[in-house]
């Protein structure tokens, strides 16, 4: 067996802290088993921007500016904020688009299915299933020449504005509120303080950049690498959250009553597997592309926007599940996005290999 490295150790330790503040954010006010979700909180910050109007769900999510912020520290300070882009833009936001829907349809990205499988949620594990084999489909479209092409430097203002928005977000939550919605009941009323949620965001921020941790990045890895270095961090916020849960009396081992969740185990399996496809082919989980975005990857900041036009649409036209599980409308969307994101790969792959 081979022994553990630096960088092993390294980015264990982040996906421990990530869940310690994690758990930390739901003793504050975070949804249980939501101390993170960033697919969740694009679909609040939509929420409270009036892209949509489903009223339990509107809040500007202090834990993403701090993500930008955080992951924009590190990378200057690294030297690694590079502006750069024009690697098939809207193609990345279409497929971003589509990997919101399946999140949406599941009820969480990968880091609250890590956050849900740590509280006993057996729903998460069906999920992760999915996950696992949407990302190993879209590794093997990469094996056949799947790629969105070459970025190129741009200018310096262009790979900032990520940041300048989400710096102005939080601009605008502290000293102009009323400018935003925000919900009074349902998740989005729930939530940890601005300045903790912040700092928390922060710091996740920080060592998301620094360790580059990835959840699709980690399967991605093992299948075709062998390499186990991204996945021990995702297994770290599993084992650290389920102790957490436990010692906190919020373990809850089962697949019905679980917070924010639903017991539609096909569409979980989909929803996530669909997230995982997506992310495959994009080259990044949601977290990723947050911090890369805030790296000054201006591809990335269409990944982002594509993901709160895809919560945005699927809040205005019933396509989230609730607790009483996946619409109609949803189940659509999951098939049409597989069907629509293999064609997009079919299509690059046919015109690469010519």
């Amino acid at each position: 067996m081979k022994r553990l490295g630096k960088e092993q150790y390294t980015i264990m330790g982040a996906g421990s802290l990530f869940a310690v503040l994690a758990a930390i954010l739901v003793m504050l006010g975070n949804p249980l088993n939501m101390g993170f979700c960033i697919a969740c909180f694009y679909r609040d910050i939509a929420g409270s921007l009036g892209l949509h109007s489903a009223a339990v769900v509107q809040y500007a999510r202090p834990e993403i500016i701090g993500l930008f912020l955080g992951a924009t520290a590190m990378a200057l300070f690294r030297k690694e904020h590079k502006s750069r882009g024009g690697s098939s833009p809207l193609t990345r936001f279409v497929i971003s688009f589509f990997v919101m829907i399946g999140a949406l349809v599941f009820l969480g990205c990968p880091f609250r299915m890590l956050l849900r499988i740590g509280g006993g949620d057996l729903n998460a594990v069906v999920a992760l299933l999915g996950f696992a084999a949407g990302v190993i489909a879209g590794s093997l479209l990469l094996n056949k020449g799947f790629s969105l092409g070459r970025s190129y430097t741009q200018g310096k203002v262009e790979g900032s504005l990520p940041s300048i928005i989400a710096l102005a977000l939080l601009v605008v939550l502290l000293f102009l509120p009323a400018l935003l919605k925000f919900s009074t009941a349902g998740p989005g009323s729930m939530h940890a303080p601005i300045l903790i949620s912040l700092a928390a965001g922060a710091v996740v921020g920080l060592l998301a950049q620094r360790t580059r941790f990835c959840m699709a990045g980690g399967i991605r890895d093992l299948f075709l690498f062998r390499d186990t270095t991204l996945l021990l961090g995702s297994v770290a916020v599993i084992v650290v959250a389920l102790m957490l849960t436990i010692a906190t009396g919020t373990f809850k081992l089962g697949f019905s009553g679980q917070p924010v969740a639903h017991t539609d185990w096909l569409w979980n399996f989909l929803g996530m597997g669909l997230v995982g496809y997506g992310s495959s082919l994009l080259g990044g989980c949601p977290l990723r592309q947050t911090i890369l975005a805030a790296e000054g990857n201006t591809d990335s900041a269409m990944s982002v926007l594509g993901m709160v036009a895809g919560a945005a649409f699927a809040h205005n036209f019933g396509l989230a599940s609730s607790g009483a599980g996946a619409t109609l409308g949803g189940k659509v969307a999951v098939v049409l996005g597989f069907a629509l994101l293999t064609l997009i790969a079919l299509l690059i792959i046919r015109k690469n290999n010519k």
